[in-house]
């Protein structure tokens, strides 16, 4: 098969964004393992200047300052920095996604003719300062205020208690001039809720007055980046250092927004942010990708244990165990990947220039968003420490790329929003939009629907399946998709029922939702399940006919693993017997089978550039051995 055309299915919309990007990447190498934190700081920030030159990080800017409006290459072109350099990748989206996208997307003409042609060309580095030491993922509840001073006209920035300073901001400990500081908008007295502000952190190199700058130090990856922490002591800025798309001061200290609602006011402004949290899980894919490329081409290459039949010792890949790490694992990097694309285009809809403001879709990707970040993360976690085991201890040498890329990745699953708070996020909002649509039924549909959640219960207490009317086949695509479906269904209605006390006058509201929380995330990650396995089935249908075959099999062993990841749920609400359910465990062994002959293909197809892979690790001396007397094979 072509591995140009598996490929070019995998790259998607943005094909040819990926192409510029590898083609630039094959000319930056790899960082020495060995470097201090202050060289290898450097080098990023000289690798940051020059991907600036390239002008690759000017296209999601507005045209009217130079940029070509693609919203969704500049992100496909940030995840595949993924492949790369790790440090270089938070460095670059700190600069153009977080700080330049906020005064792009927050801020008004009079921010963009000023500072966005300097940040296009990192001219001008800052910092995305919104994260506290004591409220992380509480945004709305920062403690940092800004107080409008109608005699000078200027906002006083303030860091009122310890709890208050602004901790881990990348670009703050070394590099960063301004920053885009998130606090609580005062004026007369009265607090109207969180804000962004254009806030000078350095002038002329030093700290600028009233800003104590402090570094987090030595952490346990990214160390190419320089994260701070940030305190404001009485810091002066003009009033139109408020980035005033949604809401501005009149010189009088007079407030006004087009968004009466402070809540709603405050949504509005995280969600235009979104584009940093869907950049996030677009990188961890790509991790995750090279990790498994490294150890799918060395389980192919090292040898362990002889063939009692011919005296040769048998690939480590060929070995079950080692497919049942691998290649389910594989399978769902597939799959990710066709979900991210669809997030990424469905993104770029919603927020590229001249674009209409959809509420109800923008509320949809940042649910989306916030699930498939939760889920790429943890996947990719998951997946580099498997792939850091399957090659034994040269995967534990940092020469061979697995230890970085773990400690690099770790921290993607707490920042841009933590992924327990983002499925937290997700579940709330769908039982938002459950409860609309149930309060929509007419009365013979609300009837009907109170009929199935009864019959529903009596399933789930006498074990009897009502949707299963003949035996499973577990490569009907069909009956994959029912059974991934129908556990999201059960679980949301399942959870709205257990919280409906909870509307119920002087009821203990956090109580009750605290009990439920587990039920909570299990809902919310099965609506992802839900989510990836649509986008890859609509994925296969966009690819050639060439590929769609080994595309299928590969859907097959993802929606078949993440039904048997959760074969205990099935078999105790009925939806399988023990029969189907060893039967699904038989189709992932054959399935793994089936797609080994593949999987050297099905990881070049990432694309990912050679100088990017190269290391001792593919280089093995004992890839090649025969044993004169073959003992018995001791690992499977």
């Amino acid at each position: 098969m072509n591995v140009d055309l598996l490929q070019k299915s995998l790259d998607g919309r943005w094909a040819d964004v990926r192409t510029n990007v590898r083609e630039q990447m094959s000319r930056f190498s790899p960082a020495d393992p060995d470097l201090s934190r202050e060289d290898y700081r450097a080098r990023v920030l000289e690798l940051t200047h020059e991907l600036a030159r390239t002008g690759q990080p000017h296209t999601g800017f507005s045209p009217d300052h130079g940029g070509k409006g693609d919203v969704g290459g500049v992100v496909t072109a940030f995840q595949v920095l993924g492949y790369g350099d790790l440090s270089l990748l938070v460095k670059a989206g700190v600069q153009w996604g977080l700080f330049g996208g906020a005064v792009q997307v927050l801020g008004t003409s009079r921010h963009h003719d000023k500072y966005l042609r300097k940040i296009m060309d990192g001219e001008l580095l800052g910092c995305f300062a919104m994260t506290e030491t004591g409220h992380g993922s509480d945004v709305q509840h920062l403690r940092t205020t800004a107080t409008y001073d109608p005699a000078t006209q200027e906002f006083v920035i303030d860091t009122p208690e310890p709890g208050a300073r602004k901790d881990y901001i990348g670009n703050a400990a070394r590099d960063g001039e301004m920053a885009v500081v998130f606090a609580q908008l005062v004026t007369g007295g009265q607090t109207h809720g969180v804000h962004a502000f254009l806030v000078p952190i350095r002038v002329d190199g030093e700290p600028a007055p009233g800003v104590e700058i402090s570094d987090c130090g030595h952490k346990a990856g990214l160390n190419g980046v320089d994260n701070g922490r940030l305190v404001f002591s009485g810091v002066r800025v003009p009033r139109e250092a408020l980035l005033n798309r949604f809401a501005d001061v009149a010189e009088d200290g007079t407030y006004s927004s087009s968004i009466e609602n402070e809540g709603r006011r405050f949504f509005t402004m995280l969600g235009t942010l979104v584009r940093g949290r869907i950049s996030v899980a677009g990188g961890a894919g790509s991790a995750a990708q090279k990790a498994l490329t490294l150890a799918v081409r060395y389980g192919e290459r090292r040898r362990q244990f002889a063939d009692p039949g011919t005296g040769r010792e048998t690939a480590i890949l060929d070995y079950r165990a080692h497919q049942r790490k691998l290649l389910p694992l594989l399978a769902t990097s597939y799959a990710l990947a066709y979900a991210q694309d669809d997030l990424v285009a469905e993104m770029h809809r919603l927020q590229k220039p001249g674009a209409d403001h959809d509420e109800k879709a923008q509320r949809d990707l940042e649910s989306r968003a916030a699930g498939l970040k939760a889920i790429g993360t943890w996947h990719a976690t998951h997946t580099i420490q498997t792939c850091r085991e399957a090659c034994g201890g040269a995967g534990y040498l940092s020469e061979n790329h697995l230890p970085t890329l773990k400690a690099d990745t770790d921290v993607f699953t707490t920042f841009e929003g933590d992924n327990t708070v983002l499925l937290q996020l997700l579940a709330k909002n769908l039982l938002g939009d459950y409860g609309k649509s149930v309060a929509g039924l007419s009365t013979v549909g609300l009837a009907r629907f109170v009929g199935e959640q009864a019959l529903g219960d009596v399933t789930e207490r006498t074990g009897l399946n009502r949707l299963r009317v003949r035996r499973l086949d577990p490569r009907s695509r069909a009956a994959q998709r029912a059974l991934i479906a129908e556990r999201s269904e059960h679980l949301l209605g399942g959870l709205a029922r257990r919280l409906r006390p909870a509307l119920k006058k002087g009821a203990d509201q956090f109580g009750i939702f605290n009990a439920a929380q587990d039920h909570l995330l299990e809902a919310a990650r099965a609506h992802v399940d839900t989510l990836v396995f649509d986008a890859f089935a609509a994925g296969i249908k966009r690819s050639a006919p060439e590929v769609r075959p080994l595309l299928e099999k590969v859907l097959d062993l993802h929606a078949l693993s993440v039904i048997e990841r959760s074969r205990a749920w099935y078999l105790e609400h009925g939806r399988l017997n023990a029969g189907e359910s060893r039967a699904v465990t038989a189709a992932v062994n054959d399935l793994c089978a089936e797609l080994r002959p593949h999987a050297r293909l099905l990881v070049d197809a990432f694309g990912i550039p050679e100088p990017w892979l190269a290391c001792p690790l593919l280089e093995d001396p004992a890839a090649e051995t025969t044993v004169e007397n073959p003992a018995p094979a001791m690992v499977g």
